[in-house]
């Protein structure tokens, strides 16, 4: 088996309508470095870039199913509104850290009533195809302890 690599990439991300929802190449952002095979980034863009070298540039649309899943309707419930108590206004689009079962998870308020608020669990970029411009900037093979660790140093 290959010696895992690090790579360094610039990149774009947009939706199905062609908006911009992410970019390294916007003033004061460095470029994103992950560990391949670490998980450290969606599956769909890292098998993509699997097997390219610095100055490649290439164009990938990740389906739901290899980048945030499809949209789980079960993560989409009303909790009542003392849930948020000290919490003064609450709107769509706030997000909160709730603590569930399985440890912190973020949810965002998708829509406000008298007596409860529905919250969604689901990741916000879930059941979306997510379009990646990117254009690798550097690879080079990842240290023992980069390894060890499962992210870059």
């Amino acid at each position: 088996m290959a010696q895992p690599r690090v790579v360094t990439i610039h990149y774009t991300l947009t939706n199905d309508q062609g908006e911009q929802l992410d970019s390294s190449r916007v003033e004061g952002r460095e470029p994103l470095t992950y560990l391949e095979g670490a998980q450290n980034i969606i599956g769909g863009l890292e098998t993509a870039l699997t097997e390219k070298a610095s100055g490649d540039q290439v164009k990938v649309s990740v389906e739901p199913a290899e980048g945030y899943g499809e949209v789980n309707e079960e993560l989409i419930q009303p909790v009542p509104r003392s849930a948020f108590e000290g919490v003064d206004t609450i709107e769509p689009g706030m997000q909160f850290q709730a603590q569930t079962p399985g440890g912190p998870q973020i949810v965002r308020v998708v829509e406000v009533g008298d007596e409860t608020v529905t919250i969604d669990a689901n990741h916000p970029l879930a059941g979306q195809t997510l379009h990646f411009d990117v254009e690798v900037v550097e690879t080079r093979e990842a240290t023992d302890e980069e390894q060890e660790h499962g992210h870059v140093h």
